[in-house]
């Protein structure tokens, strides 16, 4: 007992519910549960007793309607953890489990590290992923690369987060872990209530966001700036699907989705990686009940032979068959 206490205190994970936000909506609404890998801990490594207490914080989540934030930094499961009794851990409901949350409650992940192997497998199921720019994030580390004969590999070269960002992976690319902090509290805070003060920017701006020659590109983002609280635009997986702006704000006060087509990007046509984003937003806002905005300017679906290699068919009706399940309110501006 002396040793498990000394080198593998908690099992290397830590639990726990806190508040969030509690300042702005009380302390009801603030609760939110939170669980960590400690990378100091073998690594990060999950083992049955570690894989036993995440599933109790988890289970209390589901019970109680909690958000969670995972703090995800780790190397996956623990090699020689002598606590299994079962062959490949088949009796392990963590996955699942946390996976059941998805679009039941805000489900947060946050790297800032390593996070290999069954930590990435676990982080992956969340709503959204942030993470700093000198995280790494893959389904395999270097060991299991190595040991499986597929080469020798530093932990920095298997999904760096300039790739993971790039690919969809990653929703929030932070500067460090204080930065993503930062970000998921301002992320929850969109689950969690209204603003009751705010303030709008000068309208007046809007006027010139469209330029009078419509042959001329433009940023939409310029215009969901203008037209959402001062502060309030979070924008997500922007570096991914250039196509289609997407991200969570505030219009006096009330949370919403916002979505935008974007000109600059093959004149506003929408590609695959866009259709895809568009599509895993609008699940997000209508899982947990956000309101969506749309602006529209686009002259419809990209084609031609070299469009339709990255299944653009598939991919673009995927907004169709998740527009078509709404129910919340969609309001579209052309």
């Amino acid at each position: 007992v002396e040793d498990l206490v000394a080198n593998t205190p908690a099992d290397g994970m830590v639990t726990g519910v806190g508040g969030v936000n509690g300042a702005i909506f009380g302390a009801e609404r603030a609760r939110t549960a939170v669980m960590a890998y400690d990378f100091t801990v073998l690594a990060g490594t999950q083992g049955m007793r570690n894989h036993a207490k995440t599933d109790r914080i988890l289970g209390l989540a589901q019970r109680e309607q909690l958000p969670v934030v995972l703090f995800a930094e780790g190397g996956g499961g623990r090699p020689g953890d002598v606590d299994a009794n079962v062959l490949a851990g088949l009796d392990v409901g963590t996955f699942a489990a946390y996976a059941a949350l998805s679009g039941r409650v805000p489900v947060v992940g946050i790297v800032a590290g390593r996070c290999f192997a069954g930590n990435a497998a676990l982080v992956g199921c969340s709503d959204v992923i942030i993470a700093t720019k000198d995280s790494n994030l893959g389904m395999g580390g270097p060991a299991m690369i190595e040991g499986g004969g597929l080469g020798v590999f530093t932990p920095e070269q298997i999904g760096p987060s300039g790739v993971q960002h790039g690919n969809g992976v990653i929703d929030v690319l932070a500067e460090n872990e204080a930065e993503a902090v930062a970000a998921a509290r301002r992320y929850l805070a969109f689950f969690q209530g209204r603003f009751k003060d705010w303030t709008c920017p000068d309208q007046r701006l809007l006027r010139a966001v469209v330029p009078e020659n419509r042959l001329r590109v433009y940023d939409t983002r310029a215009a969901l700036r203008g037209l959402v609280d001062e502060g309030s635009l979070l924008p997500l997986r922007t570096g991914f699907g250039a196509g289609i702006h997407t991200a969570l704000a505030r219009i006096e006060g009330r949370p919403v989705g916002l979505m935008a087509n974007n000109p600059l990007h093959l004149g506003g046509a929408i590609d695959a990686d866009a259709a895809d984003k568009g599509a895993r937003f609008m699940q997000l806002c209508n899982a947990h009940g956000l309101p969506i905005v749309s602006l529209i300017d686009t002259p419809g679906f990209m084609v031609g032979p070299e469009v339709e290699t990255t299944a653009q068919v598939r991919h673009v009706s995927r907004l169709f068959v998740t527009a078509a399940a709404l129910r919340v309110p969609f309001f579209s501006v052309v």
